[in-house]
């Protein structure tokens, strides 16, 4: 048998090359510039910006020194983020000495290229979080009649790595090493590429002196296959869903979630942890370690939460990195968005079987222990290390839709994620957590909005849509759209959500009475999603939007002590009279 290393060292995303204006993070502040510090990965490192600079620049500049591609990055300060890139460094109130958290998700795609002394090569993709298991059979599809299953077994550190391993843990260190064993000798070679490490498996001439198969003892062999010994299976999980109404009914699709989950871990596959976002969100595999079915979001994970690990600083006040958010309110905020993604059909039962009009995944509350979650201070098997978080179904996808234009985007499907958007006062759509699919029977791309964690804030400040700019929503709605729209039910969503277990604050509630009024006069007098968002959005960081002017006037406008129902009727005059000028 044939030995050879593989050296796997973590991607970056290519730097842009800019003025030498950006020549040093380190360099010189001048009289116009203040000094801010990015903290990063436990280093903190200086850097000079000036105030009319945009967050674009800053990020671009952070990419041309650092390597951390925009599209990467997400900078907090002071337990906020800074999500609007063309707002300026002065508008955020940035000063001098002041600290900016950055958060940056690293590519999960390591590039493999098999190619044989015949001429023939074999190009593949593999994610970071993949495990060996799922490597060797894609060396063994894309190799077929070159490298079988059967022949192969990988070594680190003269270790053999079990199917199970993940290639993130191996692949943790830039001078990790694995040793790839092939039964039918080999060579291995590697190089550097833009964005990869290419690996190159070039098969000999077996008829060459000296190049047969060698035998290779691995423990006791049976029918000429090694038998690995592998440690017992432990209990030292576990997952149940967080019921806190006997009458809920949990419906088969959530069932099969928790199962299918359930059975990954018995299984012995660890949580995966993400590389995007920054909170704690784990995928879940199934019993096969061959795909995933759920992604786990622990509560106490959460941005600026107690076990945050992406580091970002505690909040000091409770309140989220979006304005009228909560920390630990994310996971209530996911399994809304669920409950309240109504079907077309009529309004979700108590028991929500059906798909919802915009397609949000199954999602439900659940308890779960695991020694694969952060734990800083240490895993043991008790109470304590038991996690409530939301647990969503995995949906299969093409990438998101920053990956491609939106052009390509069927109207319908960017208008029903707008309804969803405009309801919920979603202060966290980008095209990040837009999930591209195509439907199985005739190849049309299905947009699946995942990420509902600031859903539902308690006022309409940091409300943004990315979808607002796209063509689509420029279109009117259908007439089917609007049917839907004028089915919905502000106050019979907030009775479903307190059976379910969450009593919504009653700022939350005022902000779903005002958006679904909203979105219900806009679509009643034939506006646009556009129209509808952009009422909803600011259009710079310190201009109010025109629902927050309105609600303003109307509290204005109101006694002290004044009824709810007189408030929403106030807000209900002020909104006709903005409406009307609008409409068509």
């Amino acid at each position: 048998m044939s030995i050879a290393s593989v050296a796997l060292s973590p991607v970056l995303e290519e730097s842009l090359c800019f003025p030498s204006s950006f020549t040093s993070l380190y360099g010189p502040c001048s009289s116009e510039s203040i000094l801010v510090y990015v903290a990063v990965a436990g280093s903190v490192v200086p850097m000079c910006v000036m105030e009319s600079d945009s967050i674009a620049l800053v990020k671009l500049r952070i990419q041309n020194h650092k390597g951390y591609y925009v599209k990467k990055q997400k900078l907090v300060c002071e337990g906020r983020e800074l999500a609007r890139n063309n707002t300026s460094v002065r508008d955020y109130g940035l000063s001098e000495g002041i600290v900016l958290h950055l958060v940056v998700k690293l590519s999960d795609l390591q590039a493999i290229t098999v190619r044989t002394a015949c001429g023939k090569e074999f190009e593949f993709q593999v994610e970071r979080n993949r495990n060996v298991g799922y490597v060797k059979q894609q060396i063994a599809k894309k190799g077929k009649g070159f490298v079988d299953l059967k022949d192969q077994e990988l070594l680190c550190d003269g270790e053999e790595l079990e199917d199970q391993r993940l290639i993130n843990d191996i692949c943790k260190n830039n001078d990790a090493v694995i040793h790839f064993l092939v039964r039918k000798s080999a060579k291995v070679r590697v190089k550097p590429v833009e964005k990869d490490l290419i690996v190159s498996i070039e098969a000999l001439n077996l008829k060459e002196k000296g190049a047969g198969v060698r035998e290779h003892q691995w423990g006791a062999l049976s029918g000429g296959r090694p038998v690995i010994e592998r440690m017992p299976l432990q209990r030292d999980f576990l997952l149940e869903p967080l019921i806190v109404n006997a009458k809920i009914e949990l419906p088969i699709v959530i069932k099969d979630l928790i199962n299918s989950t359930f059975d990954g871990l018995i299984s012995g596959n660890e949580p995966i942890q993400s590389s995007e976002g920054s909170g704690g969100a784990y995928f879940m595999q199934d019993s096969s370690a061959q795909k995933y079915v759920s992604v786990f979001k622990p509560i106490d994970e959460e941005p600026m939460a107690v076990n945050n690990p992406r580091r970002l600083p505690l909040s000091l006040d409770g309140e989220g990195l979006k304005k009228g958010t909560r920390v630990g309110e994310g996971a209530l905020r996911e399994v809304a968005a669920y409950i309240l993604d109504h079907p077309r059909s009529g309004r979700r039962s108590y028991c929500y079987r059906e798909k919802g009009f915009a397609g949000v995944p199954p999602t439900v509350m659940v308890k779960c222990l695991h020694r694969g979650f952060n734990h800083p201070d240490g895993f043991e098997c008790a109470a304590k290390n038991v996690k409530i978080g939301s647990l969503q179904m995995f949906v299969k996808n093409n990438g998101s839709c920053e990956d491609m234009g939106p052009r390509a985007f069927p109207v319908d499907e960017v208008h029903k994620i707008s309804v969803l958007d405009i309801r919920l006062a979603n202060a966290d759509r980008h095209a990040g957590n837009i999930l591209i699919s195509k439907d199985h029977e005739d190849g049309q791309i299905v947009l699946i909005p995942i990420d509902h964690g600031y859903c539902l804030p308690e006022n309409f400040e940091d409300c943004t849509f990315d979808w607002l700019y796209w063509p689509q929503a420029k279109e009117p709605y259908s007439p089917d759209t609007i049917d839907y729209i004028k089915s919905m039910d502000a106050e019979q969503d907030i009775e479903l959500l307190k059976f379910h277990g969450w009593h919504i604050p009653p700022e939350c509630a005022r902000t779903l009475r005002i958006s679904t009024m909203l979105l219900k006069k806009g679509a009643e007098r034939g506006l646009t999603p556009f129209a509808i968002g952009s009422i909803m959005c600011r259009e710079t960081l310190k201009k109010e939007s025109v629902i927050e002017q309105i609600v303003q006037e109307a509290s204005e406008a109101v006694l002290p002590g004044t009824s709810e129902a007189a408030f929403l009727e106030s807000v209900s005059l002020i909104m006709d009279r903005c409406l009307d000028k609008l409409s068509p």
